[in-house]
């Protein structure tokens, strides 16, 4: 990654020529109270980001109503990265192209949380050393889930010396975890917990069910919808399909290197060289590593959105649904992400009046990934999204274009 290099890949002024969709599977905007300019208005702005060159590949789904208004692909899911010369194989991106959803994985974590819960199998406001005795080791016995849920559990990195290696060593993460001493009392403060809570509330549902929780998701969510990928890690018959990472963007030095390095326990080089890693696709990583397409990703979106069932089949109760979604205490300047952030049990929220999702997104709720995906729900304005990119920058100048697109979204699609 060149250090004063915007690090884009190659845009060429034909975009038609790198979009691949179904124009089959979009149905007329009129259908679900939009109108042609509209929808065309927002497919633009996703190709405004795309042109950027910050992503080699970009695959976007938007459903308003349950009917899907936009499901396409732009670019190559390998081979047009920053430092690919014209020699190296290119290979478009489709709709069912699978990218990784790295952090938006953390809704669907704490949703089959919520599920247990849900069936009486655990209880969010009790200690996690209930079930998990040696998690109270060195005065973290009265934190909850809850307090993981809501990034408040006092654990947001692993402290030492980590290395990005590690992530393939899950008893040992766990042992380390389970020894922490907590930065700060449990439900004190908030401070995000990128990859720590996700492998303590992966225990939770091991011991709780006796599954891994990529069993777990498969039969809770993934087999009852029919998704192809949606679940932690890549199944071999898939891989050589997915999108692959690529570190684009500015270089970060200084104090936005040490920012990712505590948020994230590396250099974002070398997350991304792990995030392609095949033992990566192996692995179950609860904060970060489910795989699955945008349609897929918008899907789970819609049935959380639709009070947790989707066509005909009843995944949640709606009562789990409005416990998942209901904030989980004020606004907090996270101690992590250092930005003002509201957050769920589970989930990061909208804003009035401009929020993560755009301008006026008050109600709404999903995750951000690694590091420019976005997966939400508005029930505002009746819709879900999924917006899946594979570069992966932390600056650059694809920032204006992502406002413009988001903001687009907000005002194009009215509210009820």
């Amino acid at each position: 990654m060149k250090l004063l290099s915007t690090n884009t890949c190659a845009v060429t002024h034909d975009l038609a020529s790198v979009t691949t969709f179904d124009p089959a599977s979009e149905v007329d905007p009129y259908s679900v109270g939009l109108d042609a300019e509209r929808k065309q208005q927002i497919w633009e702005a996703v190709e405004g980001l795309y042109a950027t060159g910050i992503s080699p590949a970009v695959t976007f789904c938007l459903r308003r109503g349950g009917k899907v208004v936009l499901n396409r692909a732009i670019g190559h899911r390998i081979g047009n990265g920053p430092d690919d010369g014209p020699e190296v194989h290119k290979e478009l991106a489709h709709p069912d192209t699978p990218m990784c959803l790295f952090s938006a994985s953390k809704v669907v974590t704490a949703m089959l949380i919520h599920k247990l819960a849900e069936e009486h199998k655990i209880d969010l406001m009790v200690p996690v050393a209930h079930y998990l005795p040696g998690f109270a080791a060195n005065g973290k016995q009265h934190v909850t889930t809850a307090n993981i849920l809501a990034h408040r559990a006092g654990i947001p990195t692993i402290k030492g010396d980590f290395d990005a290696e590690m992530l393939f060593d899950t008893p040992r993460i766990v042992d380390i975890l389970f020894n922490a001493a907590p930065a700060s009392r449990s439900g004190h403060r908030a401070a995000y917990h990128a990859v720590t809570g996700g492998y303590i509330l992966g225990e939770l549902i091991r011991v709780i069910t006796g599954m891994d929780a990529r069993e777990y998701l498969a039969e809770t969510i993934q087999k009852p919808l029919g998704m192809k990928y949606f679940n932690y890690g890549l199944k071999p018959e898939f891989r050589g399909q997915e999108a692959i990472g690529y570190a684009t963007g500015l270089k970060p030095v200084g104090p936005i290197d040490w920012f990712i390095r505590n948020a994230l326990g590396d250099s974002l080089d070398r997350v991304v060289e792990i995030s392609n890693d095949p033992r990566f696709m192996d692995i179950i990583c609860p904060a970060g590593n489910i795989y699955a397409n945008a349609d897929e990703a918008c899907r789970f979106f819609e049935l959380l959105l639709r009070g947790g069932t989707l066509d005909g089949v009843r995944v949640f109760d709606p009562l789990t649904i409005r416990r998942a979604t209901l904030e989980a205490g004020k606004p907090q300047f996270d101690g992590t992400l250092l930005a003002p952030l509201r957050y769920s049990h589970g989930m990061m929220l909208g804003g009035n009046p401009v929020g993560l999702y755009g301008p006026m997104t008050g109600r709404a709720f999903g995750h951000l990934g690694f590091s420019n995906i976005f997966c939400w729900a508005d029930p505002e304005r009746d819709i879900s999204v999924s917006l899946l990119t594979s570069g992966k920058p932390v600056l650059g100048t694809h920032l204006p274009a992502m406002g413009k697109l988001l903001t687009k979204i907000s005002f194009q699609i009215p509210r009820h």
